[in-house]
């Protein structure tokens, strides 16, 4: 067991603690010098094993576990359960998954038990590619460790885009980054299956969409699937774009839309940008929503919907985990509307012709649950 106290002169006076947690030597090593690169940030510990993270969450308190998934001894999934049950206070986790369909499966499963976010070992280019968890981690530990103050449901609606009689999108589009798969179940689960196509990009690395979609469906009672090739969306259907790559919206030869997977460029997949530039084009009334996440991705597809004049919802800044990408998109465009991701829900009801607040049973169930 390895601990570090601050020293004098540090950057920061109230430093990010950090508890890593990977059965390689090579792998604790280069993710405390990624971790403590700008200073702001300590490994207090490092653990070879979920059995060595759950004694040492206990002891040495972190704000923070990065928790590696396939370990001997005691999986990353059994200690992050343990963990988040007997530490106190709780620490923030993020699992540091392996880039392998049970290394995915894994991780999203670990979010469903209470780690707030992921960061895959690898990319496209190597097997472990520390670059890529370096672009990644200490933004991530950062953005859940100090999440914003929610402010009060106090937004002004009064600028709404859609309050022509009658009208309604015949295509969603929503786009997401840190912090989406919690803003996305919130938003899913609080409105009944919608009368048009969902279709989201979510960034995240292969293999991921498969798992995400699985518990998606089953925490909101949504018909939530992972896109393919050609794939025709249907009404009542939420789809997910596989990770990285992007997806375009088609026409579909039978009538409607259909998903075209395609390899984009630049270095953020699947690109929000790429869906909702396509959705301005192709759909003749579409609407985007623009969720919590870092960067700017979704600024230029939210600027091409709003030329089309059709609406696009921006969730509030102050409620995100990472603001982003909701601000960049408020900067991009003027016309967006500012509400919270319950206010989102209710609108989707509406464009669906549904009553506010009504739900599905089966959704209802599990909300309350």
């Amino acid at each position: 067991m390895q601990t570090e106290t601050p020293k004098p002169g540090d950057r920061s006076t109230t430093p990010i603690r950090v508890l890593v947690v990977d059965d390689q030597s090579f792998m604790r090593i280069a993710l405390r010098q990624i971790l403590e690169a700008d200073g702001d940030i300590y490994v207090i510990g490092e653990a070879r094993d979920g059995i060595e993270a759950v004694k040492m969450a206990r002891e040495l308190k972190p704000d923070a576990v990065t928790l590696d998934v396939e370990m001997p001894n005691m999986d990353g999934l059994q200690a992050c359960t343990e963990i988040l049950r007997d530490a106190s206070p709780r620490p923030v986790i993020i699992m540091v998954s392996a880039h392998t369909q049970a290394g995915a499966d894994a991780a999203v499963k670990a979010l469903r038990f209470g780690a707030v976010d992921f960061v895959s070992k690898s990319s496209g280019f190597a097997t472990t590619d520390l670059a890529h968890i370096d672009s990644e981690l200490r933004l991530k530990v950062r953005a859940w460790v100090k999440p914003r103050a929610l402010p009060q449901d106090d937004f002004d609606e009064s600028r709404a885009t859609d309050e022509r009689a009658g009208w309604r999108p015949n295509l969603i589009v929503i786009g997401a980054s840190t912090g989406g798969l919690q803003a996305l179940t919130l938003l899913l689960a609080n409105h009944a299956p919608a009368s048009m196509p969902i279709v989201i990009a979510q960034h995240m690395p292969d293999f991921f969409a498969a798992s995400l979609a699985q518990v998606l469906a089953h925490d909101t009672r949504q018909d939530v699937q992972e896109g393919s090739h050609r794939l025709a969306l249907t009404p009542r259907s939420v789809t997910l774009i596989p990770g990285a790559g992007d997806g375009i919206i088609a026409p579909c030869q039978t009538g409607g839309f259909e998903l075209r997977l395609v390899n984009g460029s630049g270095n953020l997949h699947p690109s929000v940008n790429a869906l909702f530039e396509s959705a301005a084009l192709v759909a003749s009334a579409p609407a985007g929503i623009v969720l919590t996440g870092m960067g700017d991705d979704g600024a230029k597809g939210t600027a091409a919907l709003r030329r089309k004049g059709v609406p696009v919802l921006i969730q509030a800044p102050a409620t995100c985990i990472v603001a982003g990408m909701p601000e960049a998109a408020l900067a991009a465009a003027a016309g967006c509307e500012v509400l919270t991701i319950e206010r989102m829900a209710g609108r989707i009801q509406k464009w669906s012709g549904h009553a506010t607040g009504e739900l599905s049973s089966d959704v209802a169930r599990n909300t309350r649950s």
